[in-house]
């Protein structure tokens, strides 16, 4: 029950209050800790192929054993002094593993340069929430990449958070994220981590397999609530999403290009190389920064809908427990 309402609660502290950057984060330490982990286990482990699968291997392991021992610990301390104290430090530890309104707040910082006619202003906010190169967009390069990273983080950076602390509270919420923070960190397929990144990408690939499905289809909802072309958003996820190297990036993309009308994805530029990819969507009318704000009222939609499908299976599991018991 403590964990029930540590989620709500979670949730309506990230929508009023986001990631201040003032306060400690616990995901900023798990990124310090992949860094100083691949250090050291790059030294550990040969240079070889098989020699940095392992030294991937072992990153996962140390990393996940770390994420979720001290939360655990910090909960069962917190659970002995007090419930309420429990409730208390649950409700940060949801709170900060969600990002529902730094999502947001960051895309629509693009939305107001580009309204602006601020070009390079608008491709410099870009570049603090995606990986691609950006000095090459246009006016609606700018909004496409906006609007992909609002679809595409609803399911890894909202619902998938909210699935995990659903089943697992705070501690499961915690080894999600943690996977996800390794797989965005040594999951490229380039050749520095090809190999030593490759266990955290496959199990990133497998925790996200049924968020990102349960996003799309929430986000076909979401879309009809806003009053967005949720059959187009139907059609266009049927059809393109497997267009994506990722198996599940492309399902809330997809949904996102159909509801909005407009095409997403395509060839993009990474470290000064451009990448050739599919097209998601059809190009039924331009993209523009107004897109920004629609794919965000999607993104809202989709998070409440989350949250009171979790809060009805966390609440229902709850009741039957206690009438057997």
């Amino acid at each position: 029950m403590i964990s029930l309402f540590a989620l709500i609660l979670g949730f309506l502290l990230d929508l009023c209050f986001g990631d201040p950057h003032w306060m400690p984060h616990p995901i900023r330490l798990i990124g310090w800790l992949i860094q100083k982990l691949e250090r050291l286990l790059r030294r550990l482990f040969p240079k070889t192929e098989k020699g940095e699968l392992w030294a991937g291997g072992a990153l996962v392991v140390a990393v996940l054993a770390v994420s979720v021992s001290v939360p655990v610990l910090l909960l069962l301390l917190a659970n002995w002094v007090s419930p309420w104290l429990r409730l208390i430090l649950e409700t940060m530890m949801c709170y900060q593993l969600l990002a529902t309104k730094c999502l947001k707040d960051e895309s629509m910082k693009v939305y107001h340069k580009l309204a602006k006619g601020d070009i390079p202003g608008a491709r410099h906010m870009l570049s603090m929430i995606v990986g691609r190169d950006t000095e090459r967009l246009q006016a609606d390069g700018i909004a496409r990449a906006a609007v992909e990273t609002v679809a595409e983080n609803t399911s890894d950076g909202v619902i998938a958070p909210l699935l995990f602390m659903t089943v697992g509270g705070a501690p499961l919420g915690f080894f999600y994220k943690a996977v996800n923070t390794m797989d965005s960190m040594v999951g490229y397929k380039n050749e520095k981590y090809l190999y030593l990144g490759r266990c955290a990408a496959r199990l990133d690939d497998l925790l996200n397999f049924v968020p990102a499905r349960l996003s799309a289809w929430l986000m076909i909802l979401s879309a009809r609530m806003n009053g967005m072309d949720a059959r187009n958003a139907g059609r266009i996820y049927r059809r393109d999403r497997r267009n994506h190297e990722s198996p599940n990036s492309a399902h809330t993309e997809a949904v996102c290009a159909g509801a909005l009308r407009v095409q997403l994805a395509g060839d993009a530029w990474y470290f000064g190389v451009l990448h050739h990819k599919k097209t998601i969507g059809d190009a039924l009318r331009p993209i523009e920064a107004q897109d920004i704000i629609r794919a965000n009222q999607l993104m809202m939609g989709t998070a409440f809908l989350a949250l009171l499908l979790c809060s009805a299976i966390k609440g229902a599991v709850l009741a039957l427990i206690f009438l057997l018991f």
